[in-house]
């Protein structure tokens, strides 16, 4: 019997590219989780590196004896002491430098020590906290018995002090039976005479030796020299400022300046 024909012997040759002489092809199922495999071990292994790096990290910033905090440092004080800001910081020497609450230690030093206006708790890297303190300043004060209040330009009463600070003009609220204290209150009658004070030209205040508030559209203000200026409510308070300026140009011998409608000054007196 004949065998098969050179055609009949192609028809049955493989049609994988195998050419007959090899196993099946590598499914592709099997590769790909070849791969999912190999990205899996690699991610292991970096999030096992970024777990070490992290805890090492953590062990330098507080568990390390290298960055603990062994001083305490204060700028921007005027009549408070750095000793006496620091006492009441409490920052805690000898713990971690990361650890220590700065938030916490401005509260508390806002809270304790009223004279201070703002304060920053900053960690300087390795040792220090350093404390940047801004102080109130005291634009006039209230007479209280023997003692004086002082108050600043936000008309915050931050302290209590046996002797006037020198340069800085009395507030007299002089408003127990004005109708103004009922209907405004006494904080409202002081912020209105911190208006008037901060409106003032500088040559001005250092002339000035009180604010009187009657009520609050009766400002006074006294100058040196037994001078006395009539500025009515705290309102229109730089045209006034400007009509005072020009006022004490031209009448500078007047005992009395009226800037209570700043469109038609007046002086009188010598």
């Amino acid at each position: 019997m004949a065998g098969p024909t050179t055609a009949e012997r192609g028809a049955r040759q493989p049609r994988d590219g195998s050419g007959g002489s090899g196993g099946p092809a590598p499914a592709p199922g099997r590769e790909g989780g070849a791969r999912r495999g190999r990205r899996l071990r690699r991610a292991l292994v970096a999030a096992v590196a970024a777990a070490a790096v992290l805890a090492g990290l953590a062990w330098v910033l507080y568990g390390s004896p290298w960055l603990r905090t062994r001083e305490v440092g204060t700028t921007g004080t005027r009549l408070l002491t750095p000793e006496e800001v620091e006492r009441v910081a409490e920052v805690p020497i000898g713990a971690p430098l990361a650890s220590v609450d700065t938030g916490g230690t401005e509260a508390r030093l806002l809270r304790e020590l009223p004279r201070i206006r703002s304060v920053r708790a900053v960690r300087s890297w390795p040792h220090a906290i350093r404390l940047e303190v801004t102080e109130r300043t005291a634009v006039l004060l209230l007479r209280e018995g023997s003692q004086y209040v002082e108050v600043d330009a936000e008309g915050v009463q931050f302290a209590t002090v046996p002797v006037a600070p020198r340069g800085v003009p009395l507030l007299e609220l002089d408003a127990a039976r004005s109708p103004s204290r009922a209907r405004f209150g006494e904080e409202r009658l002081l912020a209105a005479a911190v208006a008037v004070r901060s409106r003032l030209p500088e040559d001005v205040v250092g002339d000035l030796v009180a604010v009187k508030v009657r009520s609050y559209d009766d400002i006074s203000l006294r100058l040196t020299g037994d001078r006395t200026v009539l500025w009515g409510s705290s309102e229109e308070g730089e045209a006034k400022a400007r009509a005072l300026t020009a006022l004490l140009k031209a009448a500078p011998d007047a005992g009395r300046y009226d800037v209570t409608v700043p469109t038609a000054p007046a002086s009188s007196g010598s």
